[in-house]
């Protein structure tokens, strides 16, 4: 038996929080319950800083933001029970989009067969496509703890770690892992025949494009895919939650799909080679195929293999890490002595700069009472600096941050949309501006996904957060209204009256102001100027006549 430094025997919380401490963690989010306060109290004094939600579904959230943009395993602290099925969208939404979380979650005892708390843990968290691991006992507590964050760390995937809460006040027989981490593997390199035959592919296109999705953002590819795409001439595009990966590049065409600008719509098609780079060429990415030639040769890259084809065929099929394929075909085009300009003309380039989304005509829909969504988007990006990053939560609203907002790489950029569920993205956005906290962070949330997470307003302004959120504001679903009016539907139960969101921020803490207009956006410049501005939030009332133009896209998408 071990005993901590007052003569103590550890108990296996103590352990565990000690052990999730001591791999580098820097930061944790939860709600304490009697489940988990013991192993989040060790993981403070193991010097881990602790932001408490008000609500369990904010707190996963929060640990998902934070992981998107630090790099860093994203820890999150739960009861058991409700505690944990408070955090299923969040998990689910962490799961498909590969984001690394370790769950801190409380456990029933297995003997406890009529407690209140008792649901099957293991099998909701696998339901949803996260891992479910478990706090075996006092001998393996240590081993356990670390196999579990290691697990989040080299899978990127999140990780449920169960601690039976009558296992967890008993003497841990160590308070050391038996052996050291295991250290990072290596990135999973191509077999030789599928860079040759890419190559060869390569040599022969004309007018190749290089289409990466958030397989290239976790690999950190973006320097890799420019080099290869400087020696064949390609343009540059993303899938929607991999924004940002090529900002800044005179080639880059911005998002692939729904949010294409009409420039990126009109080239990508006439690609003859298409490299799909850690993406999944769904219907998003490609608008059910129309932004891929039929006959342009695809080549798709990806380090599962069970997302190679998943979505459409293709003609070479490679199994690896982005990064290290874009590399190793870098250098074997160059020892072919291999360059082709390609797309990359200097007329391209300035096309490129001139066609973007905010140099696209529309005719200004702003009133008296509403701003107009897309004049709102733009003036907000021209008022922040160069260095900001951006959660976009889900609803009709979304395609205007997607277009307008730019952000100076992908890890600013925090698309909680691979679950489609509204209401995630201020808790993403708090996550975010904690992992950065010396630029502002933007929330950019629908009225209705406002409503759904206010009570984490108040976490954002009691942790004096820099982070501008901002409201689309119409009143409505308003994906629904505009799907469904048409067709002759009542629509009037996904109508409400207007509400004064600025008015709850306020309570809440929070700077706010309701915006009608561009001149309300002043309060902007004035919030920047402060030395140490905590959260801002502004009530945007948008015209709710206008439809976006995506959405017919999305509801054909199912």
């Amino acid at each position: 038996m071990t005993s901590d430094r007052g003569g103590r025997a550890q108990s296996v919380a103590g352990v565990v929080g000690a052990t999730v401490a001591a791999q580098g963690v820097q930061d944790a989010f939860g709600i304490l319950g009697s489940g988990n306060l013991v192993v989040t109290n060790a993981l403070v004094a193991g010097g881990v800083r602790f932001h408490h939600a008000r609500h369990e579904g904010g707190a996963i959230c929060m640990a998902d933001g934070y992981s998107r943009v630090s790099g860093r395993v994203g820890v999150c602290s739960v009861h058991q029970g409700p505690g944990l099925t408070n955090t299923m969208t969040g998990l689910t939404e962490a799961a498909k989009s590969r984001t690394p979380l370790l769950v801190l979650a409380g456990e029933t005892p297995a003997a406890a067969l009529t407690s209140n708390f008792r649901i099957d843990q293991h099998g909701l968290v696998e339901s949803v496509g996260a891992i479910a691991d478990r706090v075996h006992g006092p001998a393996t507590a240590a081993d356990d703890a670390q196999r579990a964050y290691q697990r989040a760390q080299l899978e990127r995937r999140p990780v449920v770690l169960m601690l039976p809460i009558d296992i967890q006040p008993q003497s841990s027989e160590q308070t050391q892992p038996s052996h050291a981490p295991v250290p990072p593997t290596l990135a999973p390199e191509p077999a030789p025949e599928s860079i040759a035959a890419v190559a060869d592919l390569l040599s022969e296109a004309r007018r190749p494009a290089i289409i990466s999705g958030r397989g290239a953002v976790l690999a950190s590819a973006g320097d890799e895919l420019e080099r290869l795409g400087a020696l064949i001439g390609a343009v540059l595009a993303t899938s929607a939650p991999a924004n940002g990966l090529f900002s800044g590049r005179p080639y880059s065409l911005g998002i692939s799909g729904g949010f294409a600008s009409p420039f990126a719509a009109e080239l990508l098609p006439q690609a003859d080679v298409v490299i799909v780079a850690g993406a999944s060429i769904n219907h998003w990415t490609t608008r059910h195929g129309g932004l891929i030639a039929k006959d342009a040769r695809v080549v798709q890259i990806d380090i599962e293999a069970r997302a190679i084809g998943r979505n459409r065929p293709v003609d070479i099929p490679v199994l690896g890490d982005v990064r290290a394929t874009a590399a190793l075909l870098s250098d074997e085009l160059q020892r072919r002595g291999h360059f082709r300009a390609g797309f990359r003309t200097a007329q391209l380039a300035e096309q490129v700069a001139a066609r973007r989304w905010r140099n696209e005509p529309y005719q200004d829909a702003s009133t008296k009472q509403w701003i107009d969504p897309r004049t709102l988007t733009i003036a907000v990006d021209r008022m922040l600096p160069a260095e900001r990053a951006v959660a976009v939560d889900s609803g009709h609203f979304l395609g205007y941050p997607s277009m307008y907002i730019d952000v100076p790489d992908a890890n600013a950029w925090i698309f909680p949309n691979g679950f489609q569920a509204v209401g995630l993205g201020l808790g993403n956005a708090i996550g975010a501006a904690i992992a950065r906290p010396e630029r502002p962070t933007v929330a950019a949330i629908g009225d209705g996904g406002a409503f759904m997470a206010l009570a984490e307003l108040e976490t954002a302004a009691r942790l004096k957060l820099k982070l501008l959120v901002l409201i689309y504001d119409d009143n409505a679903y308003g994906a629904e209204v505009h799907h469904f009016e048409p067709m002759g539907h009542d629509v009037s139960m996904v109508r409400f009256p207007d509400a004064n969101l600025a008015a709850i921020a306020r309570a809440s803490g929070a700077a706010a102001a309701i915006v009608r207009n561009t001149r309300d956006l002043q309060v902007i410049e004035r919030w920047l100027a402060e030395p140490e501005p905590g959260p801002l939030v502004l009530d945007a009332k948008v015209n709710p006549t206008i439809c976006a133009d995506w959405l017919e896209e999305a509801f054909r998408a199912g």
